[in-house]
C-alpha cells in the first residue's frame, strides 16, 4: 500500500530472490522510461523500496505518481502471482505475522507483516513507514496491510499472530474499542475478514514475532536516516 512520507509515494516490495526482484526493477524501468517520469528507489537482494514525487512540481506528489503508482502495484502483484503459483501449486493456507510500533507513542511509526506458509517458508514481508501515529493505529495498520496482501493472492484461509493482546482481543470481540481513533479500521478489517472463509486471531510473545518486528523496525531506520536496529 502506497503511503505519502516526505520523501515522496513510498511504497515497498519484497520478492523471491534478487533475480525476481531485479526483473521486476527492469519492468519499471522501461515503464518509468517510456512516462519519462522516473522514481527513487533502493534494492536489498529480494526487497525494493521506491519513491514517487514530481519533479518539476518541487518533488510534490501528483497525479503522474499516482498513476505510475498504479501501474507499479500491477507490475508487482504479476510477479508475486507468478511466483506463488509456480508449479501448478496453489496456496490455500497463510500464516501471517504482524506488528507496529511508534517511537513516542504518538511518533514516528511503521507496520511490519510477514506471510509465511504452513511450513514457515517466507512469501512476503513488508515494512511501511506510516508518519506519525501511535502504537496502536500501527498495530491495526500492519493487520490490515497484511490481511489486503493475502486477500490479492487469493488465499482464503489465515492463521493470524500478533504480540499485541490488546487487538487480539478486540479482533475477537473480547475487548471493546474504547479509542474512537481506532474505531474506522477496526471495521475496515472486520469487513476485510468477511472475505475470508477463516481467519484465526492468536497472541504471541515478542520473541516469537521477529520477523514482523524488524520489518517494522527497518522501515523507521530507513526512513529517519538511522543506522538498522538490531
Amino acid at each position: 500500500m502506497w503511503q505519502k512520507t516526505e520523501g515522496g509515494l513510498y511504497n515497498q516490495y519484497s520478492f523471491k530472490d534478487f533475480n525476481e526482484a531485479f526483473s521486476f526493477m527492469t519492468n519499471v524501468a522501461e515503464v518509468a522510461e517510456a512516462q519519462n517520469h522516473h522514481p527513487r528507489w533502493q534494492n536489498e537482494w529480494n526487497n525494493v523500496q521506491i519513491w514517487l514525487s514530481t519533479h518539476s512540481e518541487g518533488g510534490k506528489i501528483t497525479e503522474k505518481d499516482h498513476l505510475l503508482a498504479k501501474i507499479i502495484d500491477k507490475l508487482a502483484q504479476s510477479k508475486l502471482n507468478k511466483s506463488t503459483t509456480s508449479k501448478g501449486l496453489k496456496i490455500e493456507q497463510v500464516k501471517l505475522f504482524t506488528d507496529g510500533g511508534s517511537r513516542g507513542n504518538p511518533g514516528p511509526s511503521a507496520s511490519g507483516f510477514v506471510i509465511l506458509t504452513m511450513d514457515d517458508k517466507v512469501i512476503l514481508e513488508k515494512g511501511i513507514y506510516l508518519g506519525v501515529t501511535t502504537n496502536n493505529q500501527a498495530e491495526y495498520t500492519a493487520l490490515k496491510l497484511g490481511l489486503e496482501e493475502i486477500h490479492r493472492l487469493g488465499v482464503h484461509n489465515v492463521e493470524v499472530y500478533m504480540d499485541s493482546l490488546l487487538v487480539v482481543n478486540q479482533m475477537k470481540g473480547i475487548f471493546k474499542i474504547r479509542n474512537r481513533d481506532l474505531w474506522p479500521i477496526h471495521e475496515a478489517i472486520k469487513r476485510l475478514e468477511a472475505q475470508f472463509k477463516h481467519i484465526s486471531f492468536q497472541h504471541v510473545p515478542r520473541e516469537l514475532n521477529k520477523l514482523a518486528d524488524a520489518a517494522v523496525n527497518q522501515a523507521l531506520d530507513k526512513e529517519l536516516g538511522l543506522t538498522p536496529s538490531l
